[in-house]
């Protein structure tokens, strides 16, 4: 994990929560290249886009300092994606640099990714309640997601509010449930929102305009992008 960035659990002037917006008193910058996009891992089943090769993740993974079932999750959901939207061109080191600057890959707290994909313990943000650097969001789901039915709270290692979850939740590991606790999940479903909210992310306008649909935040784009072009680096060897 790169140690440009901190998890957005414990930024004082930032929440970065998927369809929350914390509006930045400074503007944002301009474009800036999108994160390099290295080549998809070859799957063990070539009839199977989702199937992650383990030797790749292996190697990746001790490359990056990215847990490996954390690195399978992304990688995953990117193959998948490039099977349903060739055209969106969705890396993973992305969806790595934002479950870095999350959770820390699923495990802030203490807590982990178990085998089968869901965090050992529930990753709950603080309460959205327009406090100093937080965005203002009421209850939307009697609590059933995060807990709390006064105001809403960013769920699961890719930090989703409720309401966000209902439209974009995603069947990630095909157990036929969406679990916001799941990695493979929420990665699946944190990239399609990004492909719907920026088109051919291999352009750097279109990539800075889906991260900043995660966030509204010029800091959070240049973490995430640093993160990311961190790790495709680090991955080539």
């Amino acid at each position: 994990m790169s140690g440009r960035a901190p998890t957005a659990l414990a930024m004082l002037a930032v929440l970065a929560v998927a369809g929350a917006v914390a509006v930045m008193s400074r503007a944002v910058p301009g474009p800036q290249p999108a994160a390099p996009l290295p080549p998809a891992p070859v799957g063990d089943r070539p009839d199977d886009p989702t199937t992650v090769s383990p030797v790749w993740a292996d190697a990746v993974a001790e490359r990056t300092g990215i847990p490996g079932r954390a690195l399978v999750a992304y990688a995953a959901a990117t193959l998948r994606l490039d099977a349903e939207q060739p055209g969106c061109r969705l890396g993973w080191p992305t969806l790595a640099a934002i479950g870095a600057v999350e959770s820390a890959h699923g495990t802030y707290g203490g807590t982990h990714v178990e085998p089968d994909g869901r965090t050992a313990e529930p990753i709950t943000g603080i309460p959205l309640d327009g406090s100093e650097g937080v965005a203002a969001i009421e209850d939307s789901d009697d609590g059933e997601l995060d807990g709390d039915d006064a105001w809403d709270r960013a769920v699961g290692p890719m930090q989703f509010i409720p309401s966000t979850w209902r439209q974009w939740s995603a069947d990630g590991n095909g157990d036929g449930r969406a679990d916001v606790h799941n990695l493979d999940d929420v990665a699946l479903a944190a990239g399609r929102y990004l492909c719907a909210s920026g088109g051919d992310l291999s352009d750097g306008t279109n990539w800075r305009q889906a991260v900043l649909s995660y966030n509204r935040s010029a800091e959070y784009a240049t973490t995430v992008l640093d993160t990311a072009n961190d790790y495709a680096r680090a991955s080539k060897g």
